[in-house]
């Protein structure tokens, strides 16, 4: 079910009182009956409003800031956009000021965080679109409440000290893959670093497991998994990939919907049709799988969703910072378009 953002209309309806009523709880002006104030807070609590008068003093330290911590900024796609606003929007609501802080090339090789960034007042850190084993490793180190959005492949494997999020990849990977197997597909190739990221190994081990589960066989020969850069982009470069293969596949599962577009282009200039000639899914739901020729077969990512879900559990970690470390998955949705038929 979507997460809904707790109002005070909400809390209101809650607690039989007025909607003036709680909003002179939470902005501290007229009076209101102690027992009443006590009330109102308890309810807001259970609710997951986050924006509770006094909170922040109640919380360890002095530190006023989130750290948000990141390879590339996120919000060059559709997820990282939506995911972002909701996540800024809940740390304002908790009293916090969230710093972004981009990691240099040069810091994720030495394992050192951005000058910058102060520890002394930083409440809690965040990080995203970082896929680096060691330096997840050092940041968890540091002691500090700390939640990571993904992470390195086999991240969700791992013995951590830090709680993590992701999106739900293997089910809806396997359904993408199953429906490109129920439209007649036997050969079936996959598009991108399966190392890159935990996301992109779950992705490729579904595409493998549901070949093996209708008794077909995955065959690296018609698959493309150098290592994640530029070249994906590159019409060119995936034109060779496509050529060096023993056959074109029936079809392409690919990582993100950002190599499924740029496979598509390769496959066209190469004289392909698709899906009649093979077929393509990505995966993200991105604007651009909607208005790509065709239009694309890929899984909707919440990302909305899991920037709430990134706050809440990032400031239930500062509260409780020796509570078991959490894995959490979000749903995600398969949207199917006319790539895959």
């Amino acid at each position: 079910m979507p997460l809904r953002r707790v109002t005070i209309q909400d809390i209101a309806d809650a607690c039989g009182l007025s909607r003036n009523t709680v909003s002179k709880v939470f902005n501290d002006r007229g009076a209101v009956q102690e027992a009443t104030r006590l009330a109102v807070l308890k309810k807001a609590r259970e609710l997951g409003y986050l924006q509770l008068p006094g909170e922040r003093d109640e919380l360890p330290g002095d530190s006023k800031s989130i750290a948000l911590l990141t390879q590339r900024k996120p919000l060059t796609h559709d997820f990282g956009v939506n995911f972002i606003t909701s996540f800024t929007d809940a740390v304002s609501r908790s009293g916090y000021t969230l710093k972004m802080y981009e990691v240099s090339a040069e810091e994720m090789r030495q394992n050192t965080l951005p000058p910058h960034l102060n520890l002394g007042e930083t409440a809690g850190i965040l990080g995203i679109e970082l896929f680096a084993k060691n330096y997840l490793d050092m940041v968890s180190e540091l002691r500090k409440p700390t939640v990571f959005v993904d992470g390195y492949a086999r991240v969700s494997q791992s013995l951590r000290n830090f709680d993590l999020i992701s999106m739900e990849n293997t089910s809806s990977e396997l359904a993408l893959v199953n429906r490109m197997i129920e439209k007649g597909a036997r050969r079936i190739g996959f598009v991108g670093d399966k190392e890159h990221c935990n996301s992109f190994l779950e992705r490729w081990w579904a595409c493998v497991s549901a070949l093996g589960a209708a008794g077909l066989t995955y065959d690296p020969r018609i698959s493309i998994l150098e290592e994640d850069g530029e070249q994906y982009a590159d019409t060119e470069w995936l034109l060779g990939r496509l050529d060096s293969m023993p056959q074109i596949p029936d079809a392409f599962a690919c990582a993100n919907d950002f190599l499924a577009i740029r496979l598509m282009a390769a496959l066209k200039k190469k004289g392909l049709r698709i899906p009649q000639d093979v077929m393509v899914a990505g995966f993200d739901g991105s604007a651009e799988a909607s208005v790509v020729e065709p239009s694309l077969t890929t899984v909707r990512i919440p990302g909305g969703e899991i920037g709430r879900l990134a706050a809440s559990t990032l400031f239930e970690r500062i509260r409780h910072p020796d509570a078991s470390c959490l894995l959490t998955y979000v749903k995600t949705v398969p949207v199917w378009g006319g790539s895959t038929g």
